[in-house]
C-alpha cells in the first residue's frame, strides 16, 4: 500500500487503495457516450487506468479497440476482450502510439506532483500525430462540499465524508461506500486544481486544451500544443452531453 493510502473491505486491495470488489459492482453511468461523442467511431484507445473494466467493456460494445493498462494484476484479471498490459501509467512506454489516449479516474488530480507530470508526459508520449487525449477532472467543489451523500439508483450509498489538507496543496480524501451486503472505504491522497493550473500542468507535458467536453469541465480533450487546430478561444465549455 502506498503512503497515504488505504482501503477496507471484502476481496483484493490495491496499492492506491481501491477495492477490487467494488469497482466491479460500481455502475457505468454517461462517461462512455461522452467519450464516444469526443473521438472518431473505431479508434484506438488506450486506457491508462482501466481498473476492472468499466469503461473498457462499454467502449468495446461500441466498436473501439481498446488497450487497457493496471497496475493491479487483480483487476486487470476482471477485463475481457481487451489486450491489457500491466504497468504504471507513469512507467509505460509502448513501441506505438494511439488514435486517443485515456486518463480518467481522476487520476491527473495524484497528490504526488511527480506521478502527475510522468502520467501526462506518458499520454503525450502515446498519442498519435493528430490524435488525442481524454481526462477526467475533479469537479469543481469536490474537495469543499463535504460532507456528501448520494444514493445510487442501483443500490449503494456513496459517502464523501472529508478532505483534510496534509500539506503542500494535497488533501487525504475519505469515501465510504455502503452496499446492503457490504460496506468498503477507500482513503487517497488528491491534489485539487484549478482550471489554470490544470492547464499549465499540461503546458509542462507538451498538451493544450482542444475542447472542454461538458459544461462542469470534468470531461477534456486534450492535443499536443503544437498541433494545429482550434484555438485557444475554443477551449470554452461545450454543451453537457
Amino acid at each position: 500500500m502506498r503512503e497515504g493510502y488505504e482501503g477496507t473491505g471484502p476481496g483484493a486491495i490495491t496499492p492506491d487503495g481501491c477495492a477490487v470488489e467494488l469497482y466491479a459492482r460500481l455502475p457505468v453511468y454517461d462517461e462512455p457516450d461522452i467519450i464516444a461523442a469526443a473521438v472518431p467511431a473505431g479508434a484506438h484507445i488506450l486506457e491508462l487506468g482501466c481498473g476492472v473494466g468499466r469503461m473498457t467493456h462499454p467502449l468495446l460494445a461500441r466498436g473501439f479497440t481498446v488497450t487497457a493498462v493496471d497496475e493491479s494484476p487483480e483487476m486487470l484479471a476482471r477485463v475481457q476482450g481487451a489486450r491489457t498490459i500491466r504497468s504504471t501509467v507513469e512507467d509505460l512506454d509502448l513501441p506505438e502510439r494511439f488514435d486517443v489516449v485515456m486518463l480518467a479516474s481522476f487520476l491527473v488530480h495524484t497528490g504526488d506532483t511527480e506521478v502527475r507530470r510522468g502520467m501526462l508526459r506518458a499520454c503525450a508520449r502515446h498519442v498519435a500525430e493528430g490524435g488525442c487525449v481524454l481526462i477526467q477532472r475533479e469537479g469543481e467543489d469536490y474537495h469543499t462540499n463535504l460532507p456528501r451523500e448520494r444514493v445510487d439508483p442501483s443500490g449503494f450509498t456513496l459517502r464523501m465524508v472529508s478532505a483534510e489538507p496534509v500539506g503542500d496543496g494535497v488533501n487525504s480524501v475519505r469515501a465510504e461506500y455502503e452496499f446492503p451486503d457490504a460496506v468498503w472505504t477507500q482513503t487517497f491522497l488528491a491534489r485539487p486544481l484549478t482550471k489554470e493550473q490544470f492547464e499549465e500542468a499540461l503546458g509542462e507535458a507538451g498538451l493544450r486544451v482542444d475542447k472542454y467536453l461538458t459544461e462542469d469541465r470534468i470531461w477534456v480533450r486534450a492535443v499536443r500544443a503544437e498541433t494545429a487546430g482550434e484555438t485557444a478561444g475554443a477551449a470554452q465549455a461545450a454543451p453537457s452531453m
